[in-house]
């Protein structure tokens, strides 16, 4: 029988627990650099979900924010990002652009605002390189809000920044000073006017 769509999903959601947050479930360990053996992964997903490795490689092909890799000889598969387990998934540091973008629920503006973004449960702050996925990812917790980061100053004031293999921007934390936040409607990724800013 074929998976529908929320099948892959509910399975794909599973993954990601085990993967980035909790491996223990079901009794499989990550290596330093977060990996997984892909056969110990489908043995203790098959307890709960029916799956093979065709269908694990369709998870990983069709995901539509690319969470996971597998290694160059297909033996092991690891989350791009967004653990909260130590694991050291070997991000080269890379030079920003000027501007990153933060998406978020207004709910959490104050705390924002005073401490700046911390990573919270996650090893890193992630960041958008363009407002309308930022705005997208504040969708998903609330009302959004977005905040753009003058990441290049970060950079050149010595905090590093790590590209991940699906295209999301990380680094340890963003002090409030390097953020403005932007109060409205982001339309297709540009940049906000200037007159719609407030400094943080």
């Amino acid at each position: 029988m074929k998976e529908t769509a929320s099948d892959l999903t509910r399975i794909s959601k599973y993954i990601s627990l085990i993967l980035r947050h909790k491996p223990e479930v079901i009794g499989i360990e990550l290596d330093p650099h977060g990996w997984a053996e892909v056969n110990a992964l489908l043995a203790g997903v098959g307890r709960r979900y029916a799956i093979d490795r065709a269908l694990l490689e369709e998870i990983v092909r069709t995901d539509d924010k690319q969470r996971y890799a597998f290694s160059a000889d297909g033996t092991k598969i690891r989350a791009n990002q967004g653990h909260s387990i130590p694991v050291d998934v070997e991000l080269p540091v890379s030079d920003p652009p000027e501007t990153l973008y933060h998406g978020t629920a207004a709910r959490f503006s104050a705390s924002i605002e005073a401490e700046g973004l911390l990573p919270k449960s996650r090893l890193y702050v992630h960041l958008s390189s363009d407002a309308e996925t930022a705005e997208k990812v504040g969708r998903r917790h609330g009302k959004p809000v977005i905040y753009l980061v003058s990441a290049g100053q970060m950079r050149r004031d010595g905090y590093l920044f790590y590209l991940s293999a699906n295209g999301v921007w990380l680094t340890r934390t963003v002090p409030a000073r390097y953020l403005q936040k932007f109060d409205g409607e982001a339309a297709g990724g540009s940049a906000p006017a200037a007159g719609s800013r407030d400094t943080v």
